[in-house]
């Protein structure tokens, strides 16, 4: 039987499968990427101003925040040891490709419409991460290169949402290797 060891380190959440395979998988460190996405969450609610159209902008992307935050606890709070860890884990990753989709589609005002192509780039990439994680962690296999390619979308959609909360707290993007493109 496999079973999957969940280790917090400083930088990487790891994912260490035993059994037969003896494969690692590495993540980002979401703990931190989430208090991050939070604390923005809660600035942009004291932000929505009087426009009721953005008020409601920020209260869904406080929601989105809220709910990838809890997420994050529960697949941290998954037992490793136990025979239902994988099952547990692509649960909450369903979840996750759900509250995304759910964010890429938040109607957008015409202040933040420049945001709205790299929400649903954000969806895009969770939904192919979440999928290649079903397949990498298939009934009683474990593929290496498939989890890898899961990961790398997993890590290209959240760096989309890092963008986004950046670009609504006025913060500089370069550090993201973005680019911002003038479009007249």
């Amino acid at each position: 039987m496999t079973s999957i060891v969940l280790l917090l380190q400083q930088k990487y959440v790891k994912f260490y499968v035993f059994g037969s395979f003896r494969k690692e998988v590495e993540m980002k460190n979401k703990l931190l990427l989430f208090l991050t996405v939070l604390a923005f969450c809660l600035w942009l609610t004291g932000c929505g101003g009087e426009d009721p159209e953005i008020s409601k902008f920020m209260e869904d992307i406080d929601s989105f925040c809220s709910e990838v935050a809890a997420i994050d606890a529960g697949i941290n709070q998954i037992d490793a040891q136990s025979e239902s860890a994988k099952d547990e884990l692509l649960s909450y990753l369903d979840q996750l490709d759900q509250s995304f989709q759910t964010f890429a589609a938040i109607p957008v005002p015409a202040d933040y419409a420049y945001m709205e192509e790299l929400a649903d780039e954000a969806s895009s990439y969770m939904t192919t991460a979440v999928s290649a994680y079903h397949e990498a962690f298939g009934e009683n296999s474990y593929n290496e290169y498939t989890a890898d390619y899961a990961r790398q979308n997993y890590e290209r959609a959240y760096k989309r949402v890092t963008v986004i909360l950046k670009l609504l707290h006025g913060e500089d993007i370069s550090d993201e290797g973005a680019t911002i493109e003038s479009v007249e």
